[in-house]
């Protein structure tokens, strides 16, 4: 992610809930979705590390930040390490924890707040004490991680969560008593090299206390990759999955899970935000534009319909977003981008806020 302020265009999604767990497909004309504004966007986090891969939650009146900082770059090396920041206000964030495992590459860390407790979840490729090469990733090695903090002072980590060996695990989710985690892993665990691409299908993993896991639902079949759910009041699920190169899928279930409806949007969606603002449905990720490269964005989700209202400041590496509502009208969304500079005029990977604001 590279470069700096802002820029204005759309991206949000809208889904109405009709009966138990279906969700209605009708939408909504563009015009009457709200118009938002990309009132200010900063660099809150650059420590001349690669810093990628975010999310945002507010636990116990106190915001916090996350995201993952490696001195060798975005691909996997024992070096990396998850950062967690906290603040008051929204304006001034402080480092409250940092961790990392040994021999594993942390990556891709997501909040998630589940019995009175905030974990920090992360997925780990294991590349021993050195740089891995490419060829050399085994996705059958890869195993979860948290830290878990029950006031956001007071840290435990890394944890190994248990049920995980051989998923790489990504955004969380909770809705009720139970704890869900998105878990992509090879066919029947089959031994090649990686492991991503068609070859790989999507779990939903299910906890009773967020540290131990077991297998819920299987949701893709083939070209599993980074999913992110969100719940409803009586269970239904509504998810937004990355589908390689191509296109993004839009999916619904509800309980016991065993049925998936699958639609495909009209964009890829690179590192993909699911997320209610108020009443509507909001989608965020990285978007590829012919003319300007990788970009990322927002969206209204409206039916099976995706009607962008933000584009980012952001370029190259970039996306990833995390979301938090601020109050009637106004939401902080955090990503990374190296779009900017340094002064010897190299690229920088760095964390952005962004505040928005729907015009009355």
């Amino acid at each position: 992610m590279h470069r700096v302020l802002c820029h204005n265009s759309a991206l949000l999604v809208t889904v109405m809930l009709t009966s138990l767990g279906n969700f209605a497909a009708e939408a909504a004309p563009s015009d009457t979705l709200p118009q938002v504004r990309v009132a200010s966007v900063r660099r809150v986090f650059h420590n001349g590390e690669h810093n990628a891969f975010t999310d945002l939650v507010r636990f116990k009146d106190t915001y916090y930040l996350t995201f993952r900082s490696c001195p060798d770059g975005h691909m996997v090396h024992p070096t990396a390490s998850i950062i967690v920041l906290a603040s008051n206000d929204t304006q001034e964030w402080r480092q409250v924890h940092r961790f990392s495992v040994a021999e594993r590459d942390t990556r891709d860390p997501h909040f998630l707040v589940f019995r009175d407790t905030l974990f920090v979840y992360t997925g780990t490729w294991y590349s021993g004490s050195t740089t891995l090469a490419r060829d050399d990733y085994d996705l059958n090695k890869h195993l979860g991680y948290a830290a878990w903090s029950k006031d956001g002072a007071e840290w435990h980590s890394p944890i190994m969560l248990e049920g995980t060996f051989g998923h790489y695990v990504w955004r969380a989710a909770a809705h009720g008593d139970k704890a869900y985690l998105c878990g992509r892993r090879k066919l029947g665990f089959a031994v090649a090299q990686r492991g991503e691409g068609r070859q790989v299908e999507s779990l939903m993993l299910e906890s009773d206390d967020g540290l131990i896991w077991r297998k819920r639902a299987v949701f893709q079949k083939i070209a599993g990759d980074e999913t992110a759910f969100l719940f409803e009041a009586d269970g239904g699920v509504l998810a937004v999955g990355r589908r390689g190169g191509g296109p993004a899928q839009l999916l619904r279930s509800s309980p016991p899970y065993t049925h998936w409806d699958r639609t495909d949007l009209d964009r890829y969606i690179g590192g993909p935000l699911l997320t209610k603002w108020g009443d509507r449905y909001l989608v965020g990720g990285r978007k590829t534009t012919p003319d300007s490269g990788p970009k990322t964005s927002l969206c209204w989700l409206v039916g099976d319909q995706l009607h962008e209202f933000a584009e980012l400041p952001s370029g190259g590496d970039n996306s990833y977003p995390g979301f938090l509502p601020l109050g009637p009208g106004r939401a902080l969304v955090s990503y990374y981008s190296s779009h900017e500079r340094d002064a010897s005029g190299a690229a920088i990977t760095a964390i952005y806020l962004a505040e928005l604001v729907i015009e009355k």
